[in-house]
């Protein structure tokens, strides 16, 4: 594992900080150095980079960029010298993937940071006067002024979210950094600003003008993730991973080697277009069929490998292509991630689109005519239209982004008969829905398109599917770059005008126009899937997935967390009903309890 750490302190402390050092890295990696200038402590483990002047100590994590030049061991002292001179405007010059601290001993002062999107993670806390900051929950837990302490309400949202979502982090006294965001701490005050905020400013350029730059930001971004490697690539069939195939093929002298991962299950496997995509651009195939059997091995690996508990299924198969590309020698793969993100690829965006419109009807007409109709009609009337109806006018009449919402979990029950009392006593029961009205709100745009798209590439992105990638591609010995979330794409996408993003309810409208003629015809039109886990389908086929499943829920019981007779219900409901809707809860629950156990909680 890899990642920088350290701590800001009065000088009344009453540890070693070299044992208090040792500790905070080994929690990332046996392999880390230190250094430590009176009351500044920095470090770093695997191959992060730490440098300092007489008065400045700084630690950079990720694959950075400063001034247009990659940041290295040899030129990281920069860094340190420039920030005496602009403070913390050093960080409009630094691009690429980075998280970044920078401890002053001239003031006692420190700098915090991560990267625009959020690809690289930092926890942060402060106590008895000291600021302390890792790239790792558990390693910032270590810290002899944090604990180990749960949070309560890190465990609610993990269970509304399937992750622990930024700000919050699973032990109490710590906190994550949000996408762009920095911390300056002085004098014992933090100031939380962010550096950097997409901006939705429409582009007036004409179709054939954006498609241009559009085909040249692709390939540039590609390039620049590639560096001086010959890089491997995810490749799913869909959309984004084609193109990044297709554009590393294209820049490769050699034949790209792509890396792909089926599943015997129906309506789970995408092979067919993984192989589609290949063979277009003359790609080596390389494919790995996952088993139940490997969901059982890779289970207790991912309970280890993530740092605060971590739901989504999609991380073992994530971790066996992974693991697959390592077996064959790459040591980096580019991955797609980013695409439906800025360009408006999930199928949700259209839905709720169409439910927007409802608000263009007159108020009257739907307060005094069309609401008061409905409400005639029970809940299920003989006449399906009629229920149609209902149902979108329902759905309609709530606010956004709350209505994005309706169908999780923890909505379709009362919370009163999923939790205990003493659970829910203790936490925030409208906590998730603050997170992200927070970030959809803070959006500068008025477009309902782009707030749904600026809150996703928090709680989509940065909370759940890069932490995803990052953490299975390291636990399987292989680094991870993501150019679809180049910052010049990424601002391209935001400068991209809504109606050309979605068109007629036609998801990603722009981006496959513009790519007809680059992508295969068959990438183009099909319907997206993903990299979904048959998990809810194979734990009623197969015992031993079942019976590891069963027995994680019934040592979750003994948590006073969940309620016994919630968790029977949905066994039973996996079992009798839908396997593979409640096998969505069934994994998120037992991959609480297996990362409670693995972390001695």
């Amino acid at each position: 594992m890899r990642g920088i750490f350290g701590w800001l302190c009065n000088n009344s402390v009453n540890f070693d900080p070299t044992i208090v050092l040792n500790q905070m890295g080994s929690s990332i990696s046996s392999d880390h150095s230190k250094i430590s200038v009176n009351s500044c402590h920095i470090g770093q483990a695997g191959d992060e980079i730490i440098a300092s002047t007489d008065q400045i100590l700084v630690a950079i994590s990720g694959h950075p960029d400063y001034l247009g030049q990659p940041v290295s061991k040899h030129n990281a002292s920069t860094l340190a010298h420039d920030y005496i001179k602009v403070g913390d405007k050093i960080l409009e010059d630094l691009k690429g993937t980075f998280s970044i601290a920078i401890l002053d001993s001239r003031d006692n002062s420190a700098l915090i940071a991560i990267d625009r999107i959020g690809i690289e993670p930092l926890y942060f806390g402060v106590n008895d006067g000291t600021f302390i900051f890792s790239s790792q929950a558990d390693s910032l837990a270590s810290h002899p002024t944090m604990s180990r302490d749960l949070s309560e309400q890190a465990i609610f949202d993990y269970l509304y979210f399937h992750c622990v979502p930024a700000p919050l982090s699973i032990y109490q006294k710590q906190q994550k950094l949000l996408p762009a965001e920095k911390i300056i701490y002085k004098n014992g005050n933090i100031i939380r600003e962010f550096y950097w905020r997409a901006d939705y400013t429409e582009s007036k350029s004409s179709f054939p003008q954006l498609q241009n730059e559009c085909l040249s930001l692709l390939k540039e971004s590609v390039r620049k993730a590639m560096g001086m490697k010959k890089p491997g690539a995810f490749l799913s069939g869909g959309t984004d991973s084609t193109t990044v195939v297709g554009m590393l093929a294209k820049l490769n002298e050699q034949t790209v080697r792509t890396y792909s991962i089926g599943f015997e299950a129906e309506g789970y496997d995408e092979m067919e277009y993984a192989r589609i995509s290949a063979k277009h651009y003359h790609a080596i195939p390389n494919e790995y069929y996952v088993t139940p059997q490997d969901v059982v091995d890779a289970i207790p690996i991912i309970a280890r490998a993530y740092d605060e508990p971590f739901g989504n299924a999609s991380a073992v198969p994530t971790y066996y292509c992974a693991k697959l590309a390592a077996s064959d020698g790459q040591d980096v793969l580019l991955a797609g991630d980013g695409g439906d993100e800025l360009f408006a690829g999930n199928a949700r965006y259209a839905h709720q689109l169409k439910l927007d419109m409802y608000q263009k009807i007159p108020h009257p007409l739907r307060t005094l005519l069309l609401e008061p109709f409905m409400r005639i009609y029970p809940d299920t009337s003989p006449i399906k239209l009629l229920n149609k109806v209902k149902s979108y006018i329902d759905q309609a009449r709530q606010p956004m982004p709350d209505r994005m919402e309706s169908y999780n979990f923890l909505h379709r029950i009362p919370l009163d008969e999923m939790f205990t009392p003493t659970f829910l006593e203790r936490i925030n029961r409208g906590h998730p829905l603050e997170n992200i009205r927070d970030v959809y709100n803070r959006t500068q745009s008025n477009s309902t398109l782009n707030k749904m798209l600026h809150l996703d590439l928090k709680t989509t992105l940065a909370d759940n599917d890069l932490r995803k990638v990052n953490r299975m591609c390291e636990t399987a010995g292989i680094q991870v770059r993501y150019p679809m979330l180049d910052q010049e794409l990424v601002e391209f996408s935001a400068h991209l005008p809504s109606n050309l993003k979605i068109k007629d309810f036609k998801l990603r409208f722009f981006y496959k126009e513009a790519l007809k003629g680059f992508l295969p015809s068959e990438t183009l039109t099909k319907s997206k899937q993903g990299f979904g886990l048959p998990f809810g389908v194979w734990m009623k086929e197969y015992q031993p997935l079942q019976d590891l499943a069963y027995d994680s829920l019934k040592s979750l019981q003994k948590r006073e967390i969940v309620k016994a007779p919630y968790l029977d219900n949905l066994l039973e409901q996996h079992k009798n009903e839908h396997a593979a809707y409640y096998g969505v809860m069934i994994w998120v629950l037992m991959m609480l309890e297996q990362w409670l156990i693995a972390h001695k909680h």
